[in-house]
């Protein structure tokens, strides 16, 4: 996940990222002629990694998808049972369910923990990806309850 706050760093973490990880581009502070500059940047850079990349609305030209709960969305978020099915029923190809712990990007924020989030997620017929206050260690004990992958933000810097 981009975000603002990664601010030069975005550039170190995408070509760290191992090839086939996505990459779902935020900014949406950014004036609409910067974010549309920005994104072409990191289009670059994906193409050249071989890096999965989705765009938040509004949609942007070569993004892989999108990510959000709109129509043809690629990527769905989650934060509850009822949000989740609604991905699934909107034909999402991926499920992100957040936040799972406390994180900086939603303050005060109330976690779900491992346990709802896998109730969230349970019998879903798509990857689902945890979200919120992920670190590799902790997604090495929620990869053994069947989630897909891990998306951060914060966890990268």
């Amino acid at each position: 996940m981009t975000d603002e706050r990664l601010g030069d760093d975005l550039w170190r973490i995408l070509l760290h990222l191992p090839p086939g990880s996505g990459v779902v581009f935020r900014h949406y502070r950014l004036p609409p002629a910067d974010r549309r500059a920005m994104f072409a940047r990191v289009r670059r850079i994906a193409r050249a990694r071989r890096l999965v990349l989705l765009a938040v609305d509004p949609p942007l030209p070569g993004a892989a998808g999108r990510h959000g709960r709109v129509a043809g969305a690629t990527s769905w978020p989650a934060h509850d049972r009822a949000e989740a099915l609604a991905g699934q029923r909107a034909g999402a190809a991926l499920l992100f369910v957040s936040p799972l712990y406390p994180t900086a990007s939603h303050p005060g924020a109330p976690a779900l923990g491992p346990r709802k989030a896998r109730r969230i997620a349970a019998g879903l017929n798509l990857p689902v990806i945890a979200l919120g206050g992920m670190t590799p260690r902790r997604y090495r004990r929620l990869r053994i309850a069947g989630f897909a992958g891990w998306a951060a933000i914060d966890a990268w810097r």
